[in-house]
């Protein structure tokens, strides 16, 4: 059975950090393209970053330089470290898992429609 279940989320100040982790059942990360949305409420649901099967990153403009994504090989799970985080940060994020493997290593598709399952989230707040 595949499941995705996030962790990690919290409250933290601006300027603060969380590490989320995804981990995975069912299935091997290692040979698959995983990648982190994240929607706030009345928002649409906005790739973070993203994962290849050849471990080639991708990251949305407004988090890169702040946000680092990797497997934990050893967990069969994904993180997402998030470092000075901001006011527009805030929302829920979710991992998932890319519809099925492509052939080419560095592919990382951006919208969610390419992905077919997903975790529950976990909530990430910024607050002074």
């Amino acid at each position: 059975q595949v499941q995705l279940v996030e962790s990690g989320g919290g409250v933290v100040q601006p300027g603060g950090s969380l590490r989320l982790s995804c981990v995975a059942s069912g299935f091997n990360v290692e040979e698959n393209i995983i990648a982190w949305f994240r929607q706030a409420p009345g928002r649409e649901r906005e790739r973070v970053s993203c994962i290849s099967r050849g471990d080639v990153t991708y990251y949305r403009d407004s988090v890169k330089g702040r946000f680092t994504t990797g497997r934990d090989k050893g967990e069969n799970a994904v993180y997402l470290q998030l470092n000075n985080l901001k006011p527009e940060d805030p929302a829920t994020y979710l991992c998932a898992r890319e519809i099925e493997p492509h052939p080419n290593e560095a592919y990382c598709p951006t919208f969610p429609s390419f992905y077919d399952f997903w975790g529950q989230g976990t909530q990430v707040t910024v607050s002074s």
